[in-house]
């Protein structure tokens, strides 16, 4: 490739022509998100949503890096955003459970094999924005009825990375201490609402106004980039019951970062 992002006309022999197999040698990074109903916290009841877009090395551990954090508390949205550093931002979450149809396993002659019924969570998450109310996503969550296994016990520290926002321009590290029993589960489906679904949702009359302004400014970027993680193909899905919590006091490395030139924290997803 030239300069100019143009394929270069160079004469020199492509490495393709040596035949396969073509090893190629680089770097990745994974993402997802974070849903969870805290059923008790210092702001009481509220529902959550954390988009990672990325996991960034910082020997001798991996932190998690969140681009956006949605919450139906305001009183959460100033808590995370002064004393934690994160992108916080208030949104209404609205829900329903359904029905799905029984459908057969497979079928046999005469008779058809039926799995289990199953039913599914329909939350919608709209974001706040002044007096302006903006859709992220239609988040559905299958399960089995009847369904009330556990997996096993685990306890885990989840090292993040925060700050840089215009609420808290520190660069931090904080931890979150987790106890739970965590199982896999049937990936969440995701997408984008449409208009027409706003009115089955309990919370749709309180909808003033739709931003619907797609001009390019830096905040839309953020949220369309936060929405596209979002929108990406799943690999894997845990589900968390009987979670306790407990968030660290964020600690400063901004001077840190800086006076170790030769460790530099790179905070772009890879």
């Amino acid at each position: 490739m030239g300069e100019s992002g143009t394929i270069s006309n160079s004469s020199s022999p492509s490495g393709y022509a040596l035949g396969p197999p073509w090893l190629f040698r680089g770097r990745y990074t994974l993402g997802g998100l974070f849903l969870a109903h805290y059923d008790d916290s210092p702001a009481g009841e509220f529902n959550e949503l954390v988009v990672i877009p990325g996991i960034v090395w910082n020997p001798p551990t991996s932190c998690a890096w969140a681009s956006r954090v949605l919450v139906n508390s305001h009183e959460a949205c100033r808590h995370g955003r002064k004393e934690i550093g994160l992108p916080s931002q208030v949104a209404i979450f609205s829900k329903r459970d359904t029905a799905a149809s029984e459908q057969p396993l497979y079928k046999c002659r005469k008779s058809s094999i039926h799995s289990k019924p199953k039913e599914q969570s329909e939350i919608q998450v709209l974001e706040m924005e002044d007096s302006s109310q903006i859709f992220i996503c239609n988040i559905s969550l299958p399960f089995a009825a009847g369904d009330n296994r556990m997996g096993p016990q685990i306890r885990i520290s989840l090292p993040s990375f925060s700050g840089q926002t215009i609420y808290n321009p520190r660069l931090l590290k904080y931890s979150c201490q987790i106890d739970c029993r965590v199982r896999a589960v049937e990936a969440a489906k995701i997408s984008r609402p449409r208009i027409t679904q706003l009115n089955e949702f309990p919370n749709a009359t309180e909808v003033k106004k739709i931003n619907f302004d797609d001009r390019l400014t830096t905040e839309n970027e953020e949220r369309e980039r936060s929405i596209a993680v979002l929108l990406s193909k799943p690999i894997l899905a845990l589900e968390f019951s009987l979670l306790k919590m407990q968030v660290e006091a964020p600690t400063d490395v901004t001077t840190q970062s800086r006076s170790k030139k030769n460790q530099v924290v790179d905070l772009r997803t890879c």
